[in-house]
């Protein structure tokens, strides 16, 4: 359950490489001064893990290098060779061109070269995509993932650059936390069946909620009761019933003197109530406008001056004054007065309009009823009566239309009520067995709590946390932190080189746990020693060496410059240990031996 080889079908463009069941670095030398102090040099070091995932049969992407640069990679075929359990070998063929056909062989011996073996030696050919997953997962037999698919949790044993951006959730669980936390869950050593049944209940939930909504606003928030609308339907039934005799019988009397009753008892009443209305009204308007009248001065102070003046009056100035105080004061007093009448105007114009309209409302309808009695011909009649029927019958539809609304709201109601009830359940469930697990000494989430905070503490000498807990929704929410003397956690993990280590530190700690069980066992980091001073990196790498004697393989990559310097002249890795040497001094020291894409 380790990549053993990987090759293609021009080695002289891409060269073989043979991992071996311990540790395996690929060392990036960066020998040109002037690509120094370059964050990228596209050498192919995280190339190395795209390609091994390209070989346990990763989706096709238009995104990935090999499609997107087809013209390039067209010929490409590529043989991943991986170690069984059970220390025999698959070889998985698989071109870049017929992406979704793949071939499989088995065999017992390690680093073997397929790459003229005709079809008819292989024991499987062009097997579609999704059977050959199937076929794989079967071969790879990771029964500990069921009833997960072995590329599942694939990510966390292949970590790319953008996968150390958190613990737990990697870059292509960028979708529904449903995808991937119950899986985690699992592996984790939690119960993940409730945690999945919990999500489903939980969407299940959702989507009646967003029923129930949609048909509230289908109904306009109008007749929510089913109990009303069965009441008025009764009624619009019984009027119905009526109409129809009276069209069966072809006799209009019934109708007529119905008709002549709400003329006299409710139409002409209401248009005498009216009109007394309308006519106090306009009495009222007339008091209105006269008082607006009244309050004007028509009296001119310097046609009063002009005018004593003449007739050699003294103090025409003073009385002039006078005047102008006096009409002053006169607008004072009225000013509040015309601003109520002129409300009160416009609310006498305002209910006077409304009267008239429904006058005239009246007065055709008086009109309409008064022509149905005095009319001779029965056809008549009988074409009035027939169409209220079709009017009825049409509310009649309307409302049983709004009734089934209202049925299946109350019938949601109850569905979204047990599944309330149902989620709570599973919640509390969950609560119950993340609490059991945690509290469990010998349950595998706390071994993998121990191995986590064993290779953090090693490296680092600060204790680590791996904890779960249950959010307010009920679901699973992870954590990993670093903590203080104190035992607080600290934000130290929040920096990018402390959340690779933390990372680095799960993967390893999760395929310790799983030692015992058909389960991967090997982990591929990029740039596994990056922003890390030199103790932590000779610390991490003792790390990583003593997991691949416990039969955890590593293929970690870096560039020379991350190499931890040492005072002595010993080498960081063996000779046996590098499994590939790239450098910038041109193309042969590429990972592809061309031109950058």
């Amino acid at each position: 359950m380790k990549p053993s080889k990987l090759y293609s079908n021009k080695p002289d463009t891409f060269a073989p490489v043979e991992f071996t069941p311990d540790l395996n670095v690929v060392l990036a030398e960066i020998r040109l001064p002037e690509n120094l102090d370059r964050d990228t040099h596209n050498l192919g070091k995280t190339t190395l893990g795209r390609l091994l995932d390209f070989g346990f049969l990763a989706q096709r992407d238009h995104k990935f290098f090999l499609f997107k640069h087809i013209e390039v990679f067209g010929e490409f075929a590529f043989f991943l060779e991986i170690e069984l359990t059970q220390g025999s070998y698959v070889t998985v063929r698989r071109s870049v061109e017929e992406a979704t056909k793949i071939a499989f062989k088995k065999h017992a011996a390690r680093h073997q070269d397929f790459t003229t073996l005709p079809d008819s030696e292989w024991d499987h050919v062009e097997v579609p995509f999704d059977r050959a997953k199937e076929l794989l997962d079967s071969i790879l037999d990771w029964r500990s993932l069921n009833p997960w698919h072995f590329r599942k949790g694939l990510g966390y044993f292949l970590r790319s650059q953008s996968d150390f951006g958190d613990v737990f959730q990697l870059g292509k669980f960028a979708n529904k936390h449903a995808d991937w936390k119950p899986f985690l869950a699992h592996i984790l050593g939690f119960d993940a069946a409730i945690i999945a049944r919990h999500y489903a209940k939980a969407e299940e939930l959702e989507n009646k909620q967003a029923k129930a909504a949609t048909i509230r606003q289908e109904m306009g928030g109008d007749f929510e009761d089913a109990s009303k609308i069965d009441g008025i339907l009764l009624l619009k039934r019984q009027e119905v019933d009526k109409k129809q005799q009276l069209l069966d019988a072809f006799d209009f009397r019934t109708q007529d003197k119905a008709d002549t009753k709400q003329v006299v008892d409710q139409v002409e009443e209401r248009i005498a109530a009216l009109n007394a209305r309308r006519y106090s009204l306009m009495q009222n308007r007339k008091k209105i406008i006269a008082s607006l009248e009244e309050d004007q001065i028509l009296f001119d102070p310097e046609e009063a001056k002009a005018m004593f003046e003449e007739a050699g009056v003294l103090f025409a100035d003073q009385v002039k004054k006078d005047f102008q105080q006096l009409i002053a004061f006169n607008k004072a007093i009225t000013e509040e007065r015309h601003g109520y009448l002129v409300e009160e105007r416009a609310e006498v114009d305002a209910e006077l309009k409304t009267i008239n309209a429904e006058l005239n409302s009246l007065g055709k309808r008086r009109s309409e009823m008064l022509s149905f009695l005095s009319a001779t011909d029965s056809f008549a009649k009988y074409k009035r009566v027939s169409t209220e029927m079709v009017t009825l019958r049409a509310d009649i539809d309307t409302l049983e239309r709004q009734r089934d609304f209202v049925h299946r709201l109350q019938q949601l109601r109850t569905e979204i009520r047990t599944l309330a009830e149902e989620k709570l359940h599973l919640q509390t469930e969950i609560e119950a067995n993340v609490e059991a697990r945690s509290a469990d000494e010998d349950s595998l989430f706390s071994s993998i709590r121990l191995y986590f905070n064993e290779i953090v503490e090693e490296v680092i000498d600060s204790k680590a946390l791996l904890s779960v807990c249950v959010n307010q929704l009920g679901h699973l929410d992870f954590r990993a932190e670093l903590l203080d003397d104190a035992g607080n956690a600290t934000s130290a993990d929040r920096g990018h080189s402390y959340k690779k280590l933390l990372c680095i530190a799960f993967d390893l700690a999760v395929l310790r746990a799983h030692l015992d069980e058909r389960f991967p066992r090997f982990a591929y980091h990029d740039g596994v020693f990056e922003s890390l001073d030199d103790r932590k990196k000779e610390n991490l790498l003792a790390v990583i060496r003593r997991y691949a004697a416990l039969g955890i393989q590593s293929i970690i990559t870096l560039i020379d410059s991350d190499l931890p310097q040492r005072t002595t002249a010993e080498p960081v890795f063996a000779p046996d240990e590098i499994v590939l040497k790239l450098h910038d001094e041109g193309e042969r020291g590429r990972l592809f031996k061309m031109k950058t894409w």
